[in-house]
């Protein structure tokens, strides 16, 4: 069962889904009836609201929400395109975790759950001090994994699965993104690695398919993210 009102979407990568993963789990939870609001811990190369705040606003077909213009579901927002700390130090800023934890903890006072969005992979530097994971270890929130079935993924989903392990950290089961999938043996092999790498790491078994987002719009697919939030674990 989850039991934490804040659960982090991570990837494997930068350009793996998770914007849409995170809109999309957002979509699911608001047509189950919670008060659900999603978060970006920081984003580089844009200006103004943050870009993937703004596209899960569209998935979940909300407007923009008073706490997005408050900066609550995004606290930093730099325009250089690269790595949080290194974005940061551009714009003459160094980002303080404090401020994205008093944010998270605003929005779980207000939402049934909030789903916080990270920045490229668990390793990537908020400051030169901290990564994403550090960070991530002490708030103690459990995650979902967003990987792929493209060369290179097992590895990458691995290293996530027993970093997470080694930090006692909590997966609630990976979102395998299919959208544009190249070859099918590979990716059925891929699922089921990572289903016995869940299991052997201690995490919930638990691989939920992604497909790509207009068949969901033309609902060719139902879209079920149950298996992540049922409370027979």
């Amino acid at each position: 069962m989850v039991e934490s009102s804040v659960i982090v979407v991570t990837g494997i990568d930068t350009d793996i889904g998770k914007t849409v993963a995170t809109g999309l789990l957002g979509r699911y939870l608001l047509g189950q009836g919670k008060r659900v609001i999603t978060q970006k811990l920081v984003q580089t190369g844009c200006l103004g609201l943050a870009e993937d705040i703004l596209a899960h606003r569209s998935l979940m077909d909300q407007d923009i929400q008073p706490v997005d213009s408050q900066g609550l579901t995004c606290p930093y927002v730099f325009a250089k395109a690269c790595s949080p700390h290194l974005a940061a130090s551009l714009a003459g800023q160094e980002i303080d975790p404090e401020i994205i934890r008093h944010a998270t903890r605003s929005l779980a006072t207000q939402y049934d759950m909030v789903l916080l969005e990270g920045a490229g992979g668990l390793q990537v530097p908020l400051t030169e001090e901290l990564t994403f994971l550090d960070y991530l270890e002490q708030e103690a929130y459990p995650l979902i994994v967003v990987s792929t079935p493209r060369l290179g993924s097992i590895n990458h989903t691995l290293s996530v699965l027993e970093l997470a392990r080694n930090r006692g950290m909590t997966v609630l089961g990976i979102i395998y993104n299919r959208y544009q999938e190249a070859d099918p043996v590979i990716s059925m092999d891929s699922a089921n690695i990572f289903s016995k790498y869940l299991r052997r790491y201690g995490h919930h078994d638990c691989v939920v398919d992604l497909f790509g987002l207009e068949e969901y719009n033309r609902q060719q697919r139902k879209l079920d993210f149950s298996p992540f939030f049922r409370g027979d674990r």
